[in-house]
Order: structure tokens, then C-alpha cells, then sequence
């Protein structure tokens, strides 16, 4: 319904933000990430999510692309709602969700509020699944052709599946790899220096 809401930031509080577009108040249910991204008086450009219910009708925005991306699958597993997902992206920019999921890092998911060690178990899992399946549709789509991989092992694998995550294909990422030193980076480093030629 809502691809995105630009306006004046009128109110900020814990996992809200109020956003004046054309004299009409968004109340936007956010995380703290993109909360903290604004201050009262600003001009931003919040991404949304309708979120419906048989009883709910909430409006979900954050600052980013990847969040939302992000945000999106989360709320997409068993037993993750909207609450659950902006707490867990309150302790975890999309980038530290990524390598916690490639990485099988619980302890980052079970730093936020209501998430237990069986839940983010569930979460790494459901979410390696997910990028296992778009790596094979990726191959399908080429007809099995080889991608033209820049050298770089393990840590290149990792930083594809934690784009994966962040909701960009295969070929995106690649692209967007071209030129990064994936041999002697680390993880977090050539995911961050993607996103830089991503954005």
C-alpha cells in the first residue's frame, strides 16, 4: 500500500517515529536502529509495511531498504511477529542479522527482548534454508553455468549468503564484489564495503 513515507520527523519515542507527510501524522512502529537514525524536526524517508490482522492495523517503517528487507523475513518464520522482528533488529543492523545467520551466532538474536535460544535457533535455521534455495534457483536460472567468483573462499561464501539474507540476488552481489579484496577481508568487511556499492 505504502512503499515509503518522506516527510517531517515530528515525534520520536522507544520503537516509534512520527513522520509529517502533507499535514497528516505516520505513526510508524520502527526499531531502535532507525529510531535513533532521526531527531525531532528532521526531513527522513522512512520505508513501510502494512502490517494486517484480523484486529491490527499497524504501520511498520525503517530507515533503510535492507531493514525493512530484513524486518520482512523475520516476520516471515513460525512464531516471529512484527514485535519480535523489530526487537531483534533493535540489537542487530541488518549486516550483524546476515552474519549472525551465516555464522549460526545465537547469542546476537537472544540479546533481544523475548527471544529465546529455541527461537533463534529456529530463525538461523529457517533463514540458511531460504538463501540455500535462492542460491540453487540463481544456478537454475543460468542453467547451471558457473558464476564468475573473485577468489576469496570461505569469507566470500559468507558475504554472499549475508547478502543473501539482506534480500539482494546472487548476481547483485557478485557485481557488487567486483573489485573487493575477499581474500584477505574479513566477513564483515566486504559485506560493508558491497553495501557501499550498493546503495
Amino acid at each position: 500500500m505504502f512503499y515509503f513515507i518522506r516527510g517531517t520527523v515530528a515525534h520520536v519515542a522507544p520503537g516509534l517515529v512520527v513522520i509529517d507527510a502533507g499535514g497528516v501524522g505516520y505513526a510508524l512502529n520502527t526499531s531502535y536502529l532507525s529510531a535513533s537514525s532521526v531527531r525531532t524536526g528532521d526531513t527522513a524517508t522512512f520505508y513501510t509495511f502494512l502490517y494486517v490482522r484480523e484486529d491490527i492495523f499497524d504501520l511498520y517503517g525503517f530507515a533503510s531498504q535492507e531493514e525493512l528487507a530484513c524486518f520482512k523475513q523475520l516476520i516471515a518464520i513460525s512464531g516471529v511477529g512484527p514485535k519480535a522482528a523489530t526487537a531483534i533488529l533493535g540489537v542487530a543492523s541488518p549486516q550483524k542479522l546476515a552474519l549472525a545467520v551465516v555464522t549460526g551466532d545465537e547469542k546476537t538474536l537472544c540479546q533481544a527482548p523475548g527471544i529465546g535460544k529455541k527461537l533463534a535457533q529456529r530463525i538461523i535455521l529457517e533463514l540458511k534454508d531460504k538463501m540455500a534455495k535462492s542460491q540453487l534457483e540463481a544456478a537454475s536460472d543460468t542453467g547451471g553455468a558457473a558464476f564468475d567468483l573473485p577468489a576469496g573462499g570461505s569469507a566470500l561464501d559468507d558475504a554472499l549468503a549475508a547478502l543473501a539474507v539482506l534480500g539482494y540476488s546472487r548476481s547483485q552481489a557478485l557485481a557488487a564484489l567486483k573489485g573487493v579484496d575477499t581474500a584477505a577481508l574479513p566477513v564483515d568487511e566486504i559485506v560493508r564495503a558491497a553495501l557501499k556499492k550498493l546503495y
